[in-house]
């Protein structure tokens, strides 16, 4: 439905849109806070000692992949905290959504390199990288080119 078949001010369009991104949101933290938790344990792990140099870049590419996915993640709600009662919806909406898209786009990055990480660790590197193709392409498809092919 385009927004113009609505019968809606600007501030209720604002508030839903910031619901519906709420929503979204609530979805995706306690993912990406799951995977960060999970990856942030590994190092007390006694196998973690026994990793390569390329092991630990990678380990550490997906912790940092990780924490960045949460920080652009929880971005939306702390502009909103910083912004509210100063009737700024609309710009906490713009921003949260833009903070969604780049954090949803570093989540994908975050689960590919932990899939590389983890394949390389347990099968070897060649069966990372056949993972991490897998998981890129579905990314793609289902994440960017489905959706956007519905827009044309």
């Amino acid at each position: 439905m385009d927004n113009a078949d609505r019968d809606e001010t600007p501030a209720e369009r604002a508030d839903r849109n910031w619901t519906d991104l709420l929503q979204e949101l609530r979805v995706t933290q306690t993912g990406v806070q799951v995977l960060a938790g999970f990856l942030l344990t590994l190092p007390f792990q006694q196998r973690f000692s026994q990793l390569t140099r390329w092991q630990a870049g990678q380990y550490l590419a997906a912790v940092s992949c990780a924490v960045m996915s949460v920080i652009l993640l929880i971005a939306p709600v702390s502009a909103h905290r910083w912004l509210f009662g100063h009737h700024e919806k609309t710009v906490v909406v713009v921003f949260g959504d833009r903070m969604a898209k780049v954090g949803l786009a570093m989540l994908a990055v975050t689960i590919a390199l932990t899939v590389f990480f983890v394949f390389g660790v347990v099968a070897g590197q060649l069966a990372g990288t056949v993972a991490v193709t897998v998981v890129a392409v579905a990314f793609l498809a289902l994440w960017v080119v489905l959706p956007r092919r519905r827009l044309q």
